[in-house]
């Protein structure tokens, strides 16, 4: 049978090290998409907080206008009362539109001063209109900051991204025909976590102990997968044969 070929150690150091890289570059160009998303929802958020704010405050303007005008058609009640006040024909008359009056005046008296606080909390319903808006003009700022940073800088990682795929495939190329099917495989099901270095005399990837006659294989450049996890193994540069010994 023939004798498995042999890989070296910074071939597979090299392979995880691009992997690693080019999952973390897919990440970043994933993540301005969804900074794009996130302040344009934000933005519809602080949009939909001014129409409420603005609605509120056009509502409670209207509502003091109600009052006003309810104001005013009390008072103009009254004076019709004190001018039949002055014709009454009777002091049963007088009395009654008397007491009329003093009522009237009383609720108007209250209503008025409902005018009066209702007339300060305006300036409050407008300094919310006015804060609502600048959050929005800060929040439109910040939209289109990302989406300028992420045109920016997604040309140039697509460019790195592309640098390193074809970086990845020439390395690749150094791997022996019968390891290229088995290491593709565990690539398709673990991405970058697809090698492993070994760690005392465990996997990194899932820290059980490998056997000794395999470490032995690993430290000759042999493509060996671990037993537990499937990841392919190397050497790091800080592994000694010391190391290795129970």
């Amino acid at each position: 049978m023939p004798e498995p070929q042999t890989i070296s150690t910074e071939i597979l150091r090299s392979l995880h090290r691009l992997h690693r890289q080019i999952t973390d570059l897919k990440a970043l160009l994933a993540r301005g998409p969804k900074q794009i998303k996130a302040t344009e929802a934000n933005v519809a958020h602080r949009e939909s907080l001014l129409t409420q704010a603005k609605e509120a405050d056009k509502n409670f303007r209207m509502s003091v206008d109600h009052k006003q005008l309810q104001l005013k058609t009390a008072e103009g009640k009254v004076k019709e009362l004190r001018i039949k006040l002055n014709t009454a024909q009777s002091n049963r008359e007088y009395q009654t539109l008397l007491e009329q009056i003093q009522a009237a005046e009383m609720a108007n008296s209250v209503l008025a001063d409902e005018i009066l606080e209702s007339m300060e909390k305006i300036d409050e319903y407008k300094k919310n209109v006015a804060q609502t808006e600048s959050d929005l003009n800060a929040a439109k700022e910040k939209m289109q900051k990302v989406r300028e940073e992420v045109s920016q800088k997604e040309p140039g990682q697509r460019q790195k991204l592309a640098e390193l795929e074809a970086e990845l495939k020439n390395a690749e190329k150094e791997l022996p025909s019968e390891v290229l099917e088995p290491y593709q495989r565990v690539v398709r099901h673990l991405g970058e976590d697809a090698l492993a270095p070994v760690e005392g005399q465990c996997c990194g990837g899932c820290n059980q102990q490998i056997p000794l006659n395999l470490c032995s294989q690993i430290m000759m450049n042999k493509p060996i997968f671990c037993n537990t996890c499937g990841r392919m193994l190397y050497m790091t540069l800080e592994n000694q044969p010391r190391k290795l010994e129970e």
